[in-house]
């Protein structure tokens, strides 16, 4: 059997497609299986053995269709769920399934507060696509691969060799601005974690990460901020001997490498059933947030800026509980 799954973007929802990926390979005898996404997510799914064809999505539908009618696929697990694979799905026209993204459901809980949202991760979601195939979940949770070239020696970043495994990793980003805490609110995290932290983000979070830096105790904080790629960070991670999260991709690698999490939730909700997934009963993770704020779902994404311009979600949230988690034995 031929399949072609479709998830087109981004870091997050594709490491969340991993199960299936994973499940379908193992469970269907002599199963061939290709994957489109988007060239600038090559990164996340380049080094998974259970896919014998990556295919970059680069915009151009034709292109890509016309290449893929050559493959004679047999299905086709649309696990994104838009237009534009709305379009392949058409243009193809072989057997195809897609994913209930639930968008009814958000768009009454974002708007009206009305929680008509099914207690079901989109993970399972994702697995119930493919249940037609006679796929079954596994229990083995999320996947990322990290080839060896980018494994992190983090001493060459001024990390002492006695507190390997012994830090924070902090991943400050998020894809949005409501999904992140202020910076003064991350600092006074910071100060008050037990442990040297790591800060991790992309070139956009370079400066408050230097920021902090700066402002933080001497030898407690180190910015890793811009100076990694996506490889490096999961290196990082893994690491680590807790991972501290807002609501982005790192969340979901740190529980494909099974991290301890403590997760900080502003204008999103768990709700949407986008969690760290656990790889396995002994999982560790926690869901940090400002319980009985009306304004919160403001959104199923995110905004640039707080639309009530109190950004309560993120301001109001208890720095304490934050470090509470963190379970030193």
């Amino acid at each position: 059997m031929k399949i072609l799954i479709l998830r087109l973007s981004s870091i997050g929802d594709i490491v969340l497609t991993t199960p299936v990926i994973r499940c379908l390979k193992q469970q269907l005898p002599n199963c061939e299986l290709h994957f489109l996404v988007k060239s600038q997510f090559e990164t996340v799914l380049k080094h998974n053995p259970y896919i014998d064809q990556l295919h970059l999505f680069n915009g151009n539908l034709i292109e890509n269709t016309s290449q893929f009618k050559k493959e004679n696929f047999d299905w086709i697990i649309d696990l994104h769920n838009n237009q534009r694979t709305f379009l392949i799905k058409k243009r193809l026209g072989v057997k195809n399934q897609s994913f209930n993204k639930l968008n009814l459901e958000k768009a009454l809980m974002v708007r009206f507060k009305w929680n008509r949202l099914p207690n079901f991760h989109i993970v399972d979601r994702y697995l119930k696509t493919v249940e037609h195939l006679g796929v079954q979940n596994d229990g083995k949770g999320l996947d990322y691969f990290i080839p060896q070239q980018d494994q992190v020696n983090l001493t060459e970043f001024g990390l002492e060799q006695k507190t390997i495994n012994q830090f924070v990793a902090f991943a400050i980003g998020g894809a949005h601005a409501t999904k992140q805490m202020p910076k003064e609110k991350i600092l006074a995290v910071c100060e008050k974690l037990p442990l040297p932290v790591l800060l991790l983000g992309g070139k956009k979070e370079e400066a408050v990460g230097e920021w902090i830096l700066n402002s933080s105790l001497q030898n407690k904080v180190f910015n890793l901020c811009g100076k990694l790629n996506l490889n490096q960070s999961a290196s990082v991670l893994q690491q680590s001997f807790w991972v501290l999260t807002h609501d982005t991709g790192l969340m979901h690698i740190a529980a494909a490498l099974d991290k301890p999490i403590t997760a900080i939730w502003g204008n999103t909700i768990p709700e949407f059933g986008m969690t760290a997934y656990p790889k396995n009963e002994q999982s560790q993770s926690f869901n940090i947030q400002v319980e009985d704020l009306k304004c919160r779902p403001c959104s199923k994404i995110g905004f640039k800026e707080c639309p009530k311009g109190h950004f309560r979600c993120m301001n109001d949230v208890s720095v304490e509980a934050i470090v509470e988690t963190i379970q030193i034995v």
